[in-house]
């Protein structure tokens, strides 16, 4: 006997005690193409799984500073006359590079299915961190096991895990996604105290390759990930139909993605320099760590309770996402002021990591509202590769005026002017009115994306309706 909790025809919840045979009747059922089931054993795996591949991805990504003060160090000590440019350009590819290729992810995920595509980003991620641990002091090859390679395996590992979400959540798209886009907040407050420790006791080699092990988890994660396939889905075997044209046409879609490309120059420099600004600004015992660590708490704060109030009626997700780019823009420029006192610098990171989680948590359904459930793994991936070039020479840029400051001050006053003007700029998602993709008669008219004025908002959300 199995209990699974699902939704009947009209959406409200059920919980039925199945025997097999009727648990198959209901996978066919969704494979059919009814709604997504909202609940359930395997969708709550897949949450977890979700959950997991996120936190182990960006855990080590965002916490790269410490990694960071020692690959500035390696390569200071051999001589390099622009160590904090080049050891931050390592941690900086890691992060473009899986924002690159993720545009590739999301055709990659229509092709071969979620789970393979994931299970092979698990394996690229940890091969390329293992390969690292053997080449601490050349720059070079840091360049493409830890930056490219880890980037890539995280490209093919994320993407997926967020589209899989939209194949078995609908009402609770918002939370769930908050909820998953968390993990990496949860290892995120963890990591720097654990790569920290093994640095203390291993080294980095050894540090590296403990790495490489956590990252191998992602692999077994992938299996959760079985794909709910839709009655007018039907399997591409060509490359040139793999593409999702309508996405490409989506004006609306096209205007959001580029302004968050835009807004995201600075975005990686806090969490690049951190350690460093903490050392250089406080000669008393501080923990330089610390400031990561709340960015990580209230980051994943934010995701839960933004997550939550994305889901609510007539929240407009755009406005919400518009107002948390302006206060991590506003508040990474007020992290110079904090020099003299570390308590006004753990107010500020506070509530970087809020809007932080914000933010994120609001990508993928942002997403599923623009393009649709057919078209929100490659909207999603298309999104990410527009932010790689960002993302990878903001930090390398800050590092190189540090050099020639020999302050961080200009640094992070010029991280935080983006994304202050990309809230503003994304006001132009309300000139244009994206309409619903034809060849999905799953998709339903949405707020803040694919719908046009003559169409029904869906739960009484209104496309430009208030917070």
């Amino acid at each position: 006997m199995v209990e699974d909790v699902g939704t009947n025809l009209l959406n409200k919840p059920t919980k039925t005690i199945l025997n097999g045979s009727a648990k198959k009747d209901l996978e066919v059922a969704y494979e059919g193409g009814m709604e997504p089931p909202d609940g359930g054993t395997r969708a709550w795996l897949v949450m977890v799984g979700s959950f997991f591949c996120n936190g182990i991805l960006f855990g080590v990504i965002n916490s790269y500073s410490v990694l960071y003060a020692e690959f500035h160090d390696i390569l200071k000590n051999k001589g390099s006359t622009n160590p904090s440019g080049e050891a931050a350009l390592v941690g900086s590819l890691a992060m473009g590079s899986t924002f690159l290729i993720s545009a590739v992810a999301g055709v990659l995920t229509d092709f071969i299915g979620i789970r393979r595509t994931t299970f092979l980003g698990g394996l690229i991620a940890s091969g390329g961190m293992f390969l690292s641990s053997f080449c601490v002091d050349n720059k070079i090859a840091l360049y493409i096991t830890f930056g490219v390679m880890y980037g890539l395996g995280g490209a093919l590992a994320y993407t997926p895990s967020l589209a899989v979400l939209g194949h078995y959540f609908k009402r609770y798209l918002g939370i769930v996604n908050g909820i998953v886009t968390a993990g990496s907040s949860v290892f995120t407050i963890a990591m720097p105290y654990v790569i920290a420790a093994c640095l203390k006791h291993f080294k980095i080699e050894w540090t590296l390759r403990i790495l490489a092990l956590i990252a191998s988890f992602i692999m077994v994660f992938a299996f959760l990930f079985k794909p709910i396939k839709h009655s007018s889905a039907k399997k591409q075997v060509k490359w040139s139909n793999a593409f999702n044209m309508s996405v490409c046409k989506n004006k609306k879609y096209i205007i959001w993605a580029t302004v968050i490309a835009g807004s995201l120059f600075g975005y990686f420099v806090p969490y690049v320099y951190m350690l460093k600004f903490v050392e250089s600004s406080f000669q008393g015992p501080v923990d330089g760590k610390l400031p990561v660590l709340c960015i990580g708490i209230t980051s994943g704060l934010g995701r839960l309770i933004f997550g939550y109030v994305a889901d609510l009626p007539k929240v407009n997700r755009i406005l919400l996402q518009q107002v948390a780019f302006l206060s991590i823009g506003v508040l990474t420029m007020l992290l110079p002021s904090s020099t003299e006192h570390f308590g006004w610098l753990i107010a500020i990171t506070l509530g970087m990591g809020l809007f932080d989680g914000c933010f994120i948590a609001l990508l993928g359904p942002i997403a599923f509202d623009i393009c649709g459930k057919e078209g929100a793994a490659q909207a999603i991936g298309f999104l990410l590769g527009t932010c790689s070039i960002p993302l990878t020479i903001g930090p390398f840029v800050a590092g190189v005026i540090y050099e020639h400051e020999r302050n961080y001050t200009l640094p992070l006053l010029l991280a935080g002017i983006p994304p202050t003007i990309g809230a503003v700029a994304m006001f132009l998602t309300r000139c244009v009115h994206s309409k619903p993709s034809i060849d999905d008669p799953s998709r339903h008219p949405l707020k803040n994306g694919n719908c046009n004025k003559s169409a029904e908002p869906m739960d009484g959300r209104d496309e430009d309706g208030p917070v």
